[in-house]
């Protein structure tokens, strides 16, 4: 869910360092299963070529968790914490309310058997960021697009987005926002000071929702669909396919730049999204709801601690040290991606 912490779509920190050139690209995925890729062999639907370039090139992950909602995932990431001592523990970051301490509630319903906590809503300023007050542009990030707090695109995936940023021209109508986020990123690895490495933290929107996509890729998708299997929406498969195409043009970019030094961090937030159903049209015309996804053969989903919302997919490409092509059974979590990622870097 993107209202875990609610800023960083896109971001871009120029590291000032004497030391050899060392470039680190994070691409965080939202809400994207772990049977959502082809990485695992978990999915019929759904087409993820760029992913899988991605992982051709380094480590691919099959034990990879994370938290079960995008708040404590994003928050973790961020400070290297985990949710009990960062106190970012439900989507809650992009609420006009300042908390900035998990506070123990004294009441509870009577079905519960103890008090729920109420979550912070901000990240404190000495561990990372937040909204106004707390944002990327006020930690050391010199680019932040669009800047948005809330939960997915503002309205919709396909332009117009509605985002009120001078710096983040509205798109031509029909253009979609991972196209555009894609096109941002690629541009400012062109012009970019190429003395200096750099850091650039591209968070997805997809494939949180609101769920849409590309008129061409639904009608695409729909056609591959066999009613009875497991993963029946066209708009999600759409979005997925969307998701992909974002990952090959950074491929694309770093190697028309020949950046080969440049580590890459390929994750995702939570497990896929079952709860949610959407109304889809097969190829006969006829209406039908279908869960947006599936995790299986995980349990559960998105918001639980079984395997379907807490397993997710990971790619780490780390040049001369991850071996292209492999695979790695290590349990990793997502705490793990700041001590290492500073590790990468000295």
């Amino acid at each position: 869910m993107r209202q875990a912490l609610p800023l960083l779509f896109f971001s871009i920190l120029v590291f000032c360092s004497a030391k050899p050139a060392k470039n680190l690209i994070l691409i965080l995925a939202d809400d994207l299963g772990w049977a959502d890729t082809t990485l695992y062999g978990k999915t019929s639907l759904y087409e993820t070529p760029n992913i899988e370039r991605l992982a051709k090139r380094g480590m691919k992950f099959s034990n990879a968790y994370s938290s079960p909602i995008c708040s404590p995932t994003r928050a973790s990431i961020l400070t290297g914490q985990n949710p009990a001592r960062h106190g970012m523990t439900s989507p809650a970051a992009h609420l006009p309310e300042v908390r900035l301490d998990v506070i123990a509630q004294t009441r509870g319903v009577p079905h519960q058997k103890s008090c729920n906590l109420k979550t912070a809503t901000r990240i404190r300023k000495e561990v990372h960021l937040g909204r106004e007050g707390y944002t990327p542009l006020e930690h050391g990030f010199a680019i932040d697009l669009p800047h948005w707090h809330g939960p997915g695109p503002k309205t919709s995936y396909l332009a117009p987005w509605g985002y009120d940023n001078p710096d983040f021209a509205e798109g031509a109508p029909g253009e979609h926002i991972e196209d555009r986020m894609a096109k941002e990123a690629t541009a400012w690895l062109k012009k970019r000071d190429t003395n200096k490495p750099f850091f650039l933290n591209y968070w997805q929107f997809s494939v949180h929702a609101p769920f849409g996509a590309k008129p061409e890729l639904i009608d695409y998708y729909r056609k591959k669909i066999k009613r009875g299997s497991r993963q029946q929406s066209p708009t999600y498969a759409a979005m997925v396919h969307s998701l992909d195409d974002a990952v090959g043009s950074l491929l694309d970019a770093l190697d028309s730049d020949e950046l080969e030094d440049t580590i890459i961090v390929f994750y995702s937030d939570n497990g896929g999204n079952i709860h949610c159903g959407l109304e889809e049209t097969d190829t006969k015309g006829e209406k039908y709801v279908t869960a947006i996804t599936s995790n299986y053969p995980l349990r559960g989903g998105k918001g639980g601690i079984r395997e379907g919302g807490i397993r997710v997919p990971a790619v780490v490409v780390w040049p001369g040290v991850t071996k292209p092509g492999s695979i790695n059974e290590t349990r990793i979590q997502v705490n793990d991606l700041y001590p290492t990622i500073l590790k990468m870097m000295n």
